[in-house]
């Protein structure tokens, strides 16, 4: 009998040493899910304002037809940003550069739809249009949700990235090839604030 203790003991601690590499695993897999899950979330709020943005253009166009330049401006970076190669996958998310990419392309987005709201600014008839003032409410709540959503996503993102840089789970995540989830960072300049000038 003396002579199986060294081998159950051995056993034992192998055991133990599976059951938390199965653990740190399924870890990782549950985090990578929500950071998958998240950018879901992200997606639909962007999906959101590329469809409310030709309805706005249409309002627009009845009544500021001359500004044709920023009209077009709005309408192509909508195409942009919804063109295939400006889409992530939940799989593409742990290439910075991908990120960064959709990000200049939403971002010029959002510089282009605000230069159509200064020019709106011009038109006190457009402004009063109830339908205007309902997409402009629309548009304005799913900013507002954009930036939550991509806040939810840093979160759980860092979430992910701190789990499979500490001790063990760095050992897992390169067994297992989960690698290191990018963040939306703040758009260049914006932590500038605007001049404001009332002369």
């Amino acid at each position: 009998m003396k002579k199986w203790i060294p081998i159950l003991v051995v056993l034992g601690v192998i055991a133990v040493g599976m059951a938390g590499l199965v653990g740190q695993y399924n870890r990782m897999v549950d985090l990578d899910e929500a950071v998958a899950g998240q950018w879901g979330n992200v997606e639909n709020v962007y999906q959101r304002r590329a469809d409310l943005i030709p309805n706005l253009v249409e309002t627009v166009k009845g009544y500021a037809a001359h500004e044709r330049e920023t009209l077009e401006a709005v309408v192509k970076a909508r195409a942009d940003a919804t063109r295939m190669e400006a889409r992530l996958t939940p799989e593409s998310l742990d290439d910075p550069q991908a990120l960064e990419r959709f990000q200049a392309v939403q971002n010029e987005l959002s510089s282009a739809l605000g230069r159509l709201m200064v020019v709106i600014e011009k038109y006190p008839d457009l402004k009063a249009n109830e339908g205007f003032r309902d997409l402009q409410v629309q548009l304005e709540g799913t900013e507002n949700r954009i930036a939550v959503e991509r806040r939810r996503f840093n979160e759980t993102a860092q979430s992910f990235n701190t789990v499979i840089r500490r001790f063990p789970g760095n050992m897992v995540a390169g067994m297992f090839g989960f690698t290191k989830k990018a963040y939306f960072e703040a758009a260049e300049g914006s932590a500038v604030a605007p001049k404001v000038d009332f002369r």
